[in-house]
């Protein structure tokens, strides 16, 4: 265990430092686990500016777009469309995200989040597939507050 040119202080000075290290990086790991390429602020971005355009390049090319009562499937060009009208009514003063998941099999994000605008306060649920490296917007929903 010893040899005979080293001291036991020297050695749990060493044992210290690998430890430290050891602890950091498991301390560190879930941290990048967690950290992964995602569109969740680009998309808060856009909600809180009221810019449909700029949120266009996060939806899938069908979504889910439920506006108070009214609820359909839109195709990405008519989404976009309701986006703009929905943000001409309703002019963001700010959007501030809750919550945000994962599903268990790592395919599918969610995020809740405050939009205060002009008129009124939404809650705003976004449901993302993840396909890779991307996530793609299936479903966005405005609830009246």
């Amino acid at each position: 265990m010893f040899d005979s040119g080293t001291n036991l202080g020297d050695y749990f000075t060493k044992n210290q430092e690998i430890m430290k290290n050891l602890l950091f990086i498991f301390l560190l790991l879930p941290t990048i686990a967690m950290v992964q390429p995602n569109n969740v602020n680009g998309i808060s971005q856009a909600i809180s500016t009221g810019n449909a355009d700029a949120l266009a390049k996060y939806l899938d090319q069908s979504v889910e777009i439920s506006i108070l009562d009214d609820v359909d499937m839109y195709d990405k060009g008519e989404a976009v469309q309701m986006l703009r009208t929905f943000f001409a009514k309703n002019k963001p003063k700010s959007y501030s995200q809750m919550h945000q998941g994962t599903s268990k099999g790592q395919d599918s994000q969610y995020t809740i989040g405050n939009l205060v605008t002009s008129s009124n306060s939404f809650r705003v649920y976004i449901y993302l597939k993840v396909e890779g490296s991307k996530q793609l917007i299936q479903e966005l929903r405005f609830d009246k507050e």
